[in-house]
């Protein structure tokens, strides 16, 4: 009987551990991309390659885009949505996996998130409004800061550099930026309408979309939108998830430890203002700075030339009143298994 109940635990956990990110049964520690210094240094250029693609050549590519970021948004979007699907079914349903042969094996929950997903889509498809956009928009975000991590603070401020620098060319000096992100692309339904020659009447009242590349604020009186770029909340997120599971892996140091709290210098109330707090009032200060630029410019403002100082400056200065600068530059570092599993994003 202790046999049994050993594989049954075995199974459960098995379950447990299947991934909340993708859907063939892959562990999502093993679809963690960790970006190293020569990527960081060339991802502005690959970003600027693909602005120009979409800037020079719209009209040509924009129905693949559609399709390819809609596509990105369903799969995203079921990630968002599998903790509450699993919640939802784990009474009623046993966490068993049904195979669709080739395709894979998924859970109840699984099948019922990315269901969900591929319905918002399809209402956004046909709707084409704003807060599905916006939606799409935080389920690619939260996709991709739980697939991709910053190792340290040397590549975290190469990254964030490289990418200051595209934006404020690109959206400042080029204008190109902003001339792609506003304009919208054909609807799919209505280019395959007019390929398969359904008539005049069929798929020609969908709406142009604007893609989910960015979210959107309407203004008190609906006159105009607000806009912020998905990478002006992805690069700065990323950079939060580095310093709190450095946070966690310090508080777990010193309670191994049970060492001094810092540098004589430092005050006891310095050591207790963790660093992802200090990052995290630091982006909302920059937010609230771009968006006052914006109103008193009556323009479009590169959001990431508030964001990176007003998040790296105050981290680097308090990194080094703590003695942890060289630490956080280049070494790397592990938090113990027995951590939360949420600050392993």
């Amino acid at each position: 009987r202790s046999l049994n109940m050993d594989f049954e635990n075995q199974d459960k956990e098995k379950d447990n551990s299947s991934t909340a990110g993708s859907f063939n049964g892959n562990s999502t520690n093993n679809s963690i991309q960790t970006i190293d210094s020569t990527q960081a240094l060339f991802l502005p250029i690959g970003a600027s390659v693909s602005l120009l693609v979409m800037f020079f050549f719209f009209d040509s590519v924009q129905v693949v885009f559609t399709i390819c970021t809609a596509v990105l948004a369903t799969i995203a979007f079921a990630f968002l949505l599998l903790p509450m699907c699993q919640y939802l079914t784990r009474p009623c349903s046993p966490q068993n996996k049904i195979s669709f042969g080739c395709c894979g094996r998924f859970t109840a929950a699984e099948l019922l998130s990315f269901s969900l997903s591929v319905m918002l889509v399809l209402i956004w498809v046909l709707t084409g409004h704003w807060l599905l956009m916006d939606a799409l928009a935080m389920g690619l975000c939260v996709a991709m800061i739980a697939f991709v991590r910053l190792p340290s603070l040397k590549v975290s401020c190469l990254l964030l550099s490289g990418l200051l620098i595209y934006d404020v060319f690109w959206v400042s000096v080029c204008n190109v930026m902003v001339k792609v992100a506003t304009q919208p692309a054909d609807n799919p339904l209505d280019v395959l309408s007019r390929k398969l020659h359904l008539g005049p009447n069929v798929g020609r009242d969908v709406p142009r979309l604007s893609l989910p590349g960015k979210l959107v604020f309407p203004s008190s009186t609906g006159s105009h939108f607000s806009m912020l770029g998905i990478g002006d909340i992805v690069m700065p997120g990323l950079l939060l998830c580095f310093v709190l599971r450095y946070d966690n892996y310090k508080k777990q140091a010193n309670s191994d430890s049970c060492g001094a709290p810092g540098p004589g210098n430092i005050s006891g109330r310095m050591q207790k203002v963790s660093y992802f707090h200090c990052t995290l009032i630091g982006y909302f200060v920059g937010l609230l700075t771009a968006t006052v630029a914006s109103r008193i410019h009556r323009a479009a403002q590169p959001a990431l030339l508030y964001l990176v100082p007003f998040t790296l400056l105050p981290l680097l200065t308090m990194a080094y009143l703590k003695g942890d600068l060289r630490r956080m530059w280049s070494e790397p570092f592990h938090s113990k298994s027995s951590s939360s599993r949420f600050l392993e994003v």
